[in-house]
């Protein structure tokens, strides 16, 4: 669903790209400051690339270990009660080092991090460095603070602003990419940090302490938590992928007994969620609105004859109501949340007592059964011509616009039949 890039994607690459060519070079001219502590901060950060799980666009950081060490060797200070001399420059060379290293398994099998997520570490990464990394090695921190519990609330703090720093262009990013509403994306990213973010930061925190008081020994003892946190979070995306197998195979349902034409669900649920998230749906609605596209026409299974071409569109308002109903009820007997069956069943109803996601099902539902059931070039034109002059009565204008905008930027890949 990603367009092409844009200047703010480039910018971002681009000052990504210069830190670490920059990180990389002092690094290699002047050479490793204390390099057993830069290797075992490496090492932790490479271990949590290899750990990585495979997760879907838009998801949490599915590297939560090695965000969390490379967050700590940017805060670090102290080792074993002695001050550490590395710098801002040597703290972005071995997290770039050791995330390549730590990549390679999962690029060779085509599964690596994203260029996004590539840029997104380094910024990070490189905001923490900057803003503790000068303070400490000049005093000022160790004048103010001390080394008590005042200085592990300033960590705490700086890990706090980093989050923010990560969540704003991770935004920014995803903004760019698509023209979705900024102000939802960041929403969404900051309710993220509520789950794995606040692990990743409280993680970062005690390893930068530990380290500071018991050396490098503490590094394995405190990954240790946050791995058994990892490996939770990755049963659940697995246990999540299976949930959205199982409702894509009962939506396809309609397509195999010939109700329904083949990939009309998938358009409909692609094309649905596009169009909540320009409207500034949040993840979990748009979750939601996915899984009611997908299951919208499973009512038609209770018909003795099918819809042509399974074109609901075109049919008197009460049987579009009794259908919903029907698909509904299915729903309901399917263990999917109730949410799902609510924007199911009231898909059909006058537009202006619908929810939201019931709005967005009943134009996008439309809009294909439109498209497809016409050919020529201006077949998308004309479906939206025709959903415009039916704003009145059937369609919420301001979902037919955003249904056009998205349309317009052409980000969306085309669902091919069967």
């Amino acid at each position: 669903m990603a367009a092409r890039p844009t200047a703010p994607v480039l910018g971002a690459y681009a000052l990504a790209g210069l830190l670490t060519a920059w990180a990389l070079a002092s690094t290699l001219h002047d050479g490793l400051v204390e390099p057993g502590t830069a290797a075992a901060f490496g090492a932790l950060i490479a271990l949590g690339e290899l750990a990585r799980w495979g997760a879907r666009d838009g998801e949490r950081d599915p590297a939560p270990l090695a965000s969390a060490g490379a967050l700590a060797y940017a805060l670090l200070g102290q080792n074993a009660g002695h001050a550490t001399r590395h710098g801002v420059l040597q703290v972005i060379a071995v997290v770039v080092a050791a995330t390549l290293l730590g990549s390679v398994p999962h690029v060779a099998v085509g599964r690596g991090p994203s260029l996004d997520q590539a840029a997104r570490r380094v910024l990070t990464v490189a905001f923490a460095a900057v803003c503790f990394q000068p303070l400490y090695n000049s005093g000022h921190l160790d004048a103010w603070f001390g080394h008590g519990a005042y200085f592990a609330f300033v960590l705490l703090l700086l890990l706090l602003l980093t989050a923010l720093c990560d969540a704003v262009v991770a935004a920014l990013l995803l903004h760019a990419r698509t023209r979705y509403p900024f102000g939802p994306l960041l929403r969404d990213e900051l309710r993220g940090l509520v789950g794995i973010g606040s692990a990743v930061c409280a993680t970062g925190t005690v390893m930068a302490l530990a380290v500071a008081v018991a050396g490098l020994w503490a590094l394995p003892v405190f990954c240790v938590p946050l791995l058994l946190t990892q490996l939770a979070f990755r049963r659940y995306a697995a246990v999540r992928t299976t949930y959205r197998q199982t409702i894509t195979s009962l939506a396809r349902a309609t397509e195999v007994a010939g109700y329904t034409k083949p990939g009309h669900a998938r358009r409909v649920a692609e094309l649905s969620r596009a169009v909540g998230r320009e409207l500034g749906l949040s993840e979990s609605e748009l979750t939601v609105l996915e899984y009611a596209a997908l299951m919208h026409d499973i009512g038609q299974l209770s018909l003795l004859d099918p819809v042509p071409a399974g074109a609901t569109a075109t049919l008197p308002a009460a049987e579009q109501r009794r259908i919903a109903l029907l698909g509904g009820a299915v729903v309901r007997q399917t263990g999917v949340p109730a949410d799902v069956a609510v924007v199911v069943e009231r898909q059909a109803d006058p537009y202006r007592e619908q929810p939201l996601p019931a709005r967005i099902v009943r134009a996008v539902n439309a809009y294909d059964d439109l498209a497809e059931g016409s050919s020529g070039p201006g077949r998308s034109l004309n479906a939206l011509e025709q959903l415009r002059l039916g704003t009145g009565r059937d369609y919420h204008p301001q979902v037919v616009e955003s249904l056009a905008r998205v349309l317009a930027r052409g980000c969306l890949t085309r669902v091919p039949p069967g």
